[in-house]
């Protein structure tokens, strides 16, 4: 099975990652929230392969280049409670229909993005590391949005140790998806060769984001990236349903 993306559909996507990996370096979250609703619009069945597998590259970059920040002990603790998590995630994705992945797509980054507005901090213990890690492996496996869970109980870390952290818990929780993913029947090699191709514009917003982080770090910027996001989930909702 594969998707072959018209020229205005790979735009649309292309967009929606470039403007996630521009909000991603700017105010420290909107990759995937606003990139994968998209695609769920445009192509449900590259999910959740594609968007697993196209973030690996900053998120290896970010751990190499910032490791001396990175609280392992954090890592830990948040990537043991994923093990458990992505044996979940894998049954349900496995077992829906491309519709319904749509709904649920859509449905987990309406809850990313209510969680952002709330943003109600949480205790910052061993068992709600474990408890984050199992949430984020759950919906970070079915639909490659794992971040909420961590991004909440993280929020009242300084960036220099929450941007690493959170890149190495991602970058492992990755390596556990994948083979759980593979050995399922859900990762094909186009969805691979999908997010080679959506390289360039998660390359082209991240280095954009570095150049004009300035300008981009406003009251409004926040606000309007969790509109968009939450448009897209509810296009996303729509059209599976429909």
């Amino acid at each position: 099975m594969g998707v072959d993306l018209s020229l205005a559909d790979y735009v649309l996507v292309s967009l929606g990652v470039l403007v996630g990996a521009l909000a991603q370096g700017s105010i420290g979250f909107g990759a995937n929230l606003l990139a994968v609703p998209v695609l769920a619009i445009v192509a449900p069945a590259a999910l959740p392969g594609t968007m697993i597998l196209l973030p690996l590259p900053l998120q290896m970059a970010m751990v190499r280049h910032e490791r001396d920040s990175i609280v392992w002990r954090d890592v830990g603790w948040a990537t043991l409670g994923r093990a458990p998590g992505v044996v979940v995630g894998t049954w349900v994705v496995s077992a829906i229909a491309l519709d319904q992945l749509s709904v649920l797509t859509g449905a987990v980054v309406l809850a990313g993005v209510a969680t952002s507005v709330v943003a109600t901090s949480l205790p910052f213990n061993r068992g709600t590391k474990l408890t984050a890690g199992f949430v984020s492996g759950i919906f970070g496996t079915a639909t490659s949005i794992g971040g909420p869970p961590l991004a909440l109980l993280y929020q009242r870390h300084d960036g220099p140790v929450l941007r690493p952290t959170l890149a190495a818990c991602f970058l492992l929780g990755t390596a556990l998806s994948l083979p759980s993913l593979v050995v399922a029947g859900v990762m094909e090699w186009w969805q691979l060769r999908l997010a080679v191709a959506l390289l360039p514009a998660l390359f082209v917003g991240s280095v954009l984001s570095r150049l004009v982080a300035r300008w981009l770090d406003g009251p409004w910027m926040r606000p309007t990236v969790l509109a968009f996001a939450a448009a897209a989930a509810a296009v996303a909702i729509v059209r599976g349903i429909g």
